[in-house]
């Protein structure tokens, strides 16, 4: 316990799934938290859970205008960083040939333009030894039907990190990421799919995967926990998978 004690950690997309694991187990291993997410139920819900001493604040992750008001939040309560946790993204799923501007533009936006402009307003506020993690996907790897967008946006993260890592170490900060398997979140229920078919997309995930399960937030949690702390000192510009094997296949 108390790996992160008298650290401070922002963690983007923080309200569920796996940023909400990883404020829980940051909290508890002593740091301040300032969370992101854009449901105010959910917002709600995590003030409630994590108590009035964390930071709660509704952000769109691909709005440089928030960004900047976000960093300004962070900047008036703490102060610094000692953690930055990308977390936040989308995924939505479409035929290739039906793709849209719009649902291009919002994909990239959340998940590459919102992490890339987080990370430089952030820059600032980033102590020395300071450590900053990047949620990819194996879809970064593994092509998947009716998700090109998305695994581009994943595939460009990965780039991102390995370029940021050598641009920050000479600032002393330390950047990795991780790459999720298929993950018990949320994010399934948010991809416009009818029941059934969200449902029959699970148990193909279930039957195909070596492991023969879903992933929980609190395993992907536990790999940012690591990442976070002085246990990860010697590592940056590189990618832990977290996939029960499904990138194996």
């Amino acid at each position: 316990m108390g790996r992160l004690k008298g650290k401070t950690a922002l963690i983007t997309g923080g309200s569920s799934g796996i940023g909400l694991a990883a404020a829980r187990l940051f909290q508890a291993e002593g740091a301040r938290i300032a969370i992101t997410g854009r449901d105010p139920e959910r917002l709600t819900a995590a003030q409630e859970e994590l108590g009035s001493d964390t930071l709660v604040i509704r952000s769109e992750a691909g709005s440089l205008t928030e960004i900047d008001s976000l960093i300004e939040q962070i900047t008036n309560r703490y102060g610094q960083l000692d953690v930055l946790f990308l977390n936040a993204g989308i995924a939505a799923p479409a035929p290739f040939e039906a793709v849209s501007e719009s649902q291009f533009d919002q994909i990239i936006g959340i998940n590459l333009k919102g992490t890339f402009f987080c990370i430089q307003k952030a820059l600032p506020l980033l102590n020395k030894n300071s450590s900053v993690i990047v949620t990819t996907s194996i879809a970064n790897q593994l092509g998947s039907p009716n998700f090109s967008v998305y695994g581009a946006s994943k595939a460009a993260l990965r780039s991102l990190v390995q370029s940021l890592s050598l641009d920050l170490i000479n600032r002393g900060i330390r950047i990795n990421a991780i790459s999720p398997g298929p993950i018990a979140t949320p994010i399934f229920d948010r991809l416009g799919l009818p029941p059934d078919a969200i449902r029959a997309r699970k148990n193909e995930i279930e039957h195909k995967s070596p492991i023969k399960r879903f992933g929980t937030p609190n395993e992907i949690a536990n790999v940012a926990l690591f990442l976070a702390s002085e246990d990860s000192s010697y590592m940056t510009g590189e990618e832990i998978v977290v996939d029960g094997g499904m990138s194996l296949l």
